[in-house]
């Protein structure tokens, strides 16, 4: 953003020295105030510019991450130079939020531009209302962040539309290289093989169904709890002549039809789900299964959970709202004790680093078509939301996990090989 900073209203210490002990000094990084105070070297790779006192007042009333964020949301603080390196300057700000007794020194020396410039949260944040996890409160958690629209995610994404921890097979791989991969290693921890049943639960724009579908020759069945994602879908497969094959539906999971399927793959569901629901949703899934079936579960998770760990307030209220990230350990448990043996197990956490890096600069690419189709607010959540993820994968903040179960036959066999490809079994 550029043009004049505003003039300051009010007596109070220089806001630059302010931010910079909240956020950490670093020489990358730089910060300047609408007041005229600076701090940090003239020379850093980024500048944040704070450039309203209206940022102040949002730090008085979220004095952290969710403060930080909604100021830079409006364009109230804005960054010179690279997000993603700001980020990881100020890198326990970005993942671990300000310390609260940071929060209630900075609440008190910021408390004169709350009392002058004080106002309500952006609008975009979102507040999904009935009971926590139900169908209709889900459906609005969903549509808030997938029902924005799917021309935006194509730019995001890439052709591919996967919306999803890529698999590089190289550091040198593309995008679209990496999501081919991943849905190949998916299959193939489903052996896969023509004519089965493969139910997708959580499936996106269908790139899972339609792979298993034109690779495999497996007949597949997706669903969504997004209308956009279950429109497009259903048209793509159409377009690349699967139709006898593949089908994409607009259904909560725990309405599919019953059925016996050879194969479940949730790509990304979990999170959505909620640690209270983790039992029913695996038992659901292992009921749907024929004995020897498998299940692969891919999800984000947190590699640990002290007591004080919550879900980043940025993350709920402009990302995924109701979103509930657990340890891997609780995922392999609740699949274990609804009846899985489970398989194999494998951290792709530097992988979702490098899809980030990949979607974020489709972004950037793309940023003035993005900005036309959503909005400059919408965007910048993205822009924020995909570079702080990105560091956080990196440094072990959250990782993502697939884990490979089976439901087994009455005797106790369960299909496998001795050894799977490369080991893996």
């Amino acid at each position: 953003m550029t043009g004049v900073l505003e003039q300051r209203t009010v007596t109070t210490e220089p806001v630059a020295g302010i931010l910079s002990r909240v956020i950490g000094r670093s020489p990358e990084l730089r910060v300047e105030a609408f007041d005229g105070s600076s701090s940090g070297p003239s020379g850093a790779p980024v500048t944040v510019k704070v450039r309203s006192p209206r940022a102040l007042a949002r730090l008085v009333s979220a004095p952290g991450s969710l403060g930080l964020a909604r100021a830079y949301v409006t364009e109230e603080i804005d960054v010179d130079g690279d997000l993603y390196t700001g980020l990881r300057a100020m890198a326990e700000v970005t993942l671990h939020s300000i310390p609260r007794k940071e929060q209630l020194w900075l609440a008190r020396r910021l408390l004169p531009y709350w009392r002058e410039h004080r106002m309500p949260p952006p609008d975009l944040e979102a507040r999904p209302r009935g009971l926590l996890h139900s169908k209709r409160r889900d459906s609005q958690a969903i549509a808030h962040h997938y029902d924005v629209s799917n021309r935006f995610y194509e730019f995001v994404l890439g052709p591919s539309m996967t919306y999803t921890c890529a698999a590089y097979p190289d550091a040198d791989a593309t995008l679209e290289q990496a999501q081919a991969n991943k849905y190949a290693l998916v299959a193939d921890k489903l052996d896969l093989k023509p004519g089965m049943r493969l139910l997708d639960v959580g499936c996106g724009w269908g790139g899972m169904v339609r792979h298993a579908a034109a690779e495999h020759g497996v007949r597949a069945l997706g669903v969504t709890l997004s209308r956009e994602q279950a429109a497009w879908a259903q048209a793509e497969i159409e377009r690349q002549g699967l139709g006898s094959l593949a089908e994409v539906r607009h259904l909560d999971y725990r309405d599919v039809p019953d059925g016996v399927y050879d194969a479940v793959s949730s790509i990304g569901l979990t999170e959505h789900i909620g640690k209270a629901h983790l039992g029913s949703y695996f038992r659901s899934m292992l009921a749907k299964l024929r004995p020897g079936g498998r299940m692969l579960n891919h999800c984000i998770t947190q590699p640990y959970r002290p007591d004080h760990r919550h879900t980043d307030p940025f993350i709920h209220r402009y990302v995924f709202p109701d979103g509930e990230l657990e340890p891997v350990g609780t995922i392999v448990t609740a699949m274990n004790q609804a009846g899985f043996e489970i398989r194999h197990e494998e951290n792709l956490r530097e992988h979702y680093a490098l899809t980030l890096r990949d979607w974020g600069a489709n972004l950037e690419r793309n940023w003035t078509d993005a900005v036309a189709e959503v909005g400059l607010g919408r965007a910048r959540v993205w822009r924020l939301y995909m570079a702080a993820s990105r560091l956080g994968f990196e440094m072990n903040n959250i990782q993502l996990h697939q884990v490979l179960g089976v439901k087994l036959h009455a005797d106790g066999s369960s299909g496998f090989p001795l050894r799977g490809p490369h080991g893996a079994y």
